[in-house]
């Protein structure tokens, strides 16, 4: 087989692909375009190429041996952006990853690497192909060697042979040298004979073959101009031919044999594609781990039991209980697997319930389990009344906290990620909507192994990950026990009053009703009132209402478009009114009636914990968290939600302006923080500070602008959204925010330190080390980037609130137990926790719960919580 070398000159192809492709990030916010673009190159290359050998080689520096001839040399070339700076790393990780070899020597260009190899190689019977963005390098040609030089975008290649040179030029290869030393180069600060170009160059040449008999024959040049330019930069025009002639005796150490190209490392490959968020590149290597063909993967070894012994069962084993529905309170289990030392086994649902022996393994909390979605399994087992124990790893929460921005959608989402495991999608391999069916036994088995061995092989991954983010501890101490306490508050569930739920839904039909005659009576007309087109047509073309906006399909009669009419006319009012009163009978009203359990009249909200990006809990089936409690009818749904016991209250507890209290930490501003020390209102104290005001001057309305923008600062909030707030000018606004942050000096610090920080890393962390990563704070699109600086000021805040009542609930569940109480924790609504307690206990709570919740982590500033209690959630308000 006949000897290929392909030599790549890296930095001029990192250059070339930097600038052709948009900047483009990966989810942690380190740029990859000069990587991808790379990638690309280096892909297309291995397939056209074919080559037996290969070398990278890179610029060792900025100096070489050319400035001692010219100290000028490549002088006034501009800074590497950092951008791209960063990147070479990556690029050499991705060169190891394909097993290329890659080289640098100081004092010498790239150039003279590929020029000395690409001669040995020659001399040796080798093909050589050249592959640069530099022209200079087309001196190189010959018989053997062809030199590639990339053209548009990256991919694209003029192939530069010494009968293309002639046929564009006129010229030979070694003649470009001289084509330089006369024209110069400005890329590369080589001067040449002023007034000489390309085209002039050519034209010398032709007549006088180089540079030296050029100069011999200067009198034989036409032209005056020329020949005293010729004259004049004599020696400059020898020097400038030095300059770009590429030396081909550098003391190149790499010998040919040391390049060798063999294969990548496809697990290195596809592990630094998954990083890098190459996942079109991943599709196409088709390793990405969501193969639609199961039988594509590797096999794997495994064993269908008929019965559970403890032959199977191990000290520490990665269990899999699988549920397809999306509420585990109410879906079958459709089988079981787990993989430890002993092997890889699954059991159908009938056989693992029904084992005693499984039932005492699963209950053993010295067995350690390790599981995808701790929470979902618990309380999916206790079903079957199996209350798992010995929980020790999580691999949904543990890829959620190293990536909360990526969707993770089953343990083939978080295998893709982490290379580990031939695991099939769910939708690829039980199908989706109505086509989704449970295949037979044995296919499902594979695929429930499959899913434990993937958990089983990443654990230590995650964990390693874990350590080296700083998160072990979110993961240990806070994350994993929470998503227990939320299995029992899960299983749990709260009562509903289903007669008070049905006369609440009479009343507001009842409302309904009314406000529907009204609006007819005042448009003149019935219509349809939840059609936005016959609204539309009734309020701006009937009433001539002005129209704010509209859109493909008609008039806008959007919920921000009607604020603005309001005061324009009776009926918008009312329209307002009967969407918000709709959308709580729909919604709350029918939506809670069809979620009631009716074996115990409760309702089983199910918490994710691993959704929202700022580590914040979320609810669904129902939601619990976004009953709309501003409009009085919204507050009176809580009348239904009652204690399970009788003669038992509602307790809510709930932090006082945590997030304003966080940030005081934060940012170590000393105003807030005495504020907050000394108890003043915030408001108020804001309100004194913005407006050099007495805190006996301070109006009502000074206090809510305050509020506005005290509230807003926690939430990044931008002049044009706290004018929106406050129904003021855009520029006031700005004026608030920029005498607001003069105010508290800390604010404005931290505001413009974190936006650096979140810059150079990549990310945000809360005080528990929580992480967002924010790629879009590098965007060259104002508004993209505005929005992620705003997102890197917030989360912090907003995260760091999350993780202290995340804690709150983990010290609460254990003072519960310590204390022996029967109170019980039902809800976490934002910053507000909801028991339900026996009375006997009501004067414990009333010192315990505050005690807990303001001691759950030390601030520079104390935390303070309220309470409240009643016969209803409602009345605990």
């Amino acid at each position: 087989m006949p000897k290929k070398l392909v030599l790549i000159d890296g930095n001029s192809i990192a250059y070339r692909a930097f600038f052709a492709l948009p900047l483009l990030n990966n989810d942690k916010g380190i740029h990859t375009n000069a990587v991808y673009g790379f990638t690309m190159m280096l892909l297309k290359i291995l397939e056209d190429e074919q080559p037996t050998h290969i070398m990278v080689a890179f610029d060792a520096g900025k100096t070489t041996f050319r400035h001692k001839t010219f100290s000028e040399y490549k002088g006034g070339r501009q800074k590497t952006p950092p951008e791209l700076s960063e990147q070479f790393p990556v690029i050499r990780e991705l060169l190891d990853a394909y097993g290329i070899k890659r080289y640098e020597l100081e004092n010498f260009e790239a150039d003279d690497i590929i020029g000395t190899l690409s001669l040995e190689a020659e001399k040796e019977g080798y093909e050589v192909k050249i592959i640069s963005g530099d022209k200079d390098l087309t001196q190189l040609s010959s018989e053997h060697t062809t030199v590639g030089i990339t053209r548009k975008g990256i991919t694209d290649i003029e192939e530069y042979t010494p009968e293309h040179i002639k046929e564009k030029y006129g010229l030979t290869p070694k003649q470009i040298i001289d084509m330089k030393g006369l024209m110069g180069d400005p890329s590369d600060n080589i001067p040449g004979v002023p007034g000489v170009g390309e085209k002039t160059a050519i034209k010398l040449l032709s007549e006088f073959q180089s540079v030296e008999q050029l100069l011999n024959s200067i009198d034989q040049v036409s032209g005056k101009k020329l020949k005293e330019k010729l004259e004049e930069f004599k020696d400059q025009a020898v020097m400038s031919k030095e300059l770009a002639t590429i030396t081909r005796e550098a003391p190149v150490e790499i010998k040919l044999d040391e390049v060798v190209y063999e294969s990548p490392n496809s697990e290195k490959v596809v592990q630094l594609f998954k990083e890098l968020g190459f996942n079109s590149l991943l599709d196409k290597l088709g390793e990405s781990g969501s193969l639609d063909d199961a039988k594509s993967f590797e096999e794997i070894e495994l064993t269908i039991l008929n019965e559970v012994t403890s032959d199977q069962l191990a000290d520490e084993s990665a269990l899999y209980v699988e549920i397809i529905e999306d509420n585990y309170h109410y879906a079958p289990i459709i089988g079981i697997a787990f993989v430890n030392e002993k092997g890889n086994f699954f059991i159908s649902t009938d056989t693992a319930v029904n084992s005693a022996v499984f039932k005492e393994w699963a209950e053993d909390d010295s067995k350690k389990k390790w599981v995808y979605d701790a929470k979902r399994t618990e309380v999916s087992l206790r079903h079957h009344d199996i209350h798992l124990q010995g929980v020790e790893f999580d691999l949904l929460i543990a890829s959620y906290l190293l990536n909360p921005s990526e969707t993770v959608d089953d343990i083939a989402s978080v295998s893709k990620s982490y290379g580990s495991g031939s695991v099939q999608s769910d939708a690829g391999f039980y199908g989706k909507g109505a086509k989704r069916k449970i295949p037979n036994e044995p296919e499902l088995a594979e695929h429930l192994v499959r899913k434990a061995d993937a958990l089983y092989q990443l654990k230590d991954v995650l964990e390693t990950k874990l350590k080296e983010n700083q998160q072990y501890e979110l993961f240990y101490e806070l994350e994993l026990p929470l998503s227990l306490i939320l299995a029992d508050m899960e299983s749990w569930g709260i009562k509903v009053d289903l007669d008070t739920l049905k006369t609440m839904g009479q009343d507001i039909n009842e409302q309904l009703l009314a406000i529907e005659k009204r609006i007819y009576e005042l448009a003149g007309e019935a219509f349809n009132i939840n059609s936005p087109k016959q609204l539309g047509t009734i309020l701006f073309e009937k009433l001539q209402l002005p129209p704010i906006k509209k859109t493909k399909t008609g008039y806008s009669t959007s919920a921000d478009v009607l604020e603005k009419l309001e005061n324009k006319h009776d009926i918008i009012k009312e329209i307002l009114h009967y969407r918000q009163l709709g959308k709580l009978q729909s919604t709350y009203i029918e939506g809670l009636l069809k979620v009631i359990n009716p074996k115990n009249n409760k309702v089983h909200t199910r918490y994710n914990q691993a959704l929202t990006q700022t580590g914040r809990l979320s609810s669904t089936d129902p939601n619990l968290q976004n009953i709309p409690i501003r409009l009085e009818e919204g507050r009176k749904i809580r009348q239904a939600f009652i204690p399970s016991e009788e003669d038992w209250v509602i307790f809510a507890a709930d932090y006082s302006q945590i997030e304003l209290r966080v940030l005081a930490h934060i940012a170590e501003d000393e105003k807030l923080i005495n504020a907050f020390r000394e108890g003043l209102d915030i408001h108020t104290k804001t309100a004194m500070e913005v407006f050099h005001v007495s805190k006996e001057e301070v109006t009502s309305n000074m206090r809510r602008h305050a509020k506005a923008v005290n509230f807003g600062i926690v939430y990044g909030i931008s002049d044009y959204g706290l004018s929106q707030s406050l129904n003021i000018t855009r520029k006031e606004a700005g004026q608030f925010i920029d005498k607001y942050l003069q105010s508290y000096p800390g604010v404005k610090d931290y505001m413009e330190d974190i936006v650096k920080d979140a810059k150079q890393k990549g990310y945000v962390s809360t005080l528990l080390h929580r992480r967002r990563y924010l790629p879009e704070i590098t965007s060259r699109n104002f508004n993209i980037r505005s929005f992620a600086e705003r997102t890197a000021m917030n989360t912090p805040i907003q995260g760091s609130a999350a993780d202290i009542i995340k804690k709150a609930m983990i010290d609460m569940a254990d003072r519960l137990e310590k204390d022996g109480l029967k109170t019980r924790l039902l809800l976490q609504v934002h910053d507000e926790l909801i028991f339900e307690a026996p009375k006997d206990e009501l004067d414990h709570l009333k010192e315990m719960v505050p005690d807990v919740m303001e001691h759950a982590v030390e601030l520079k500033v104390p935390l303070k919580v309220d309470f409240s209690y009643g016969p209803t959630w409602y009345d605990a308000k």
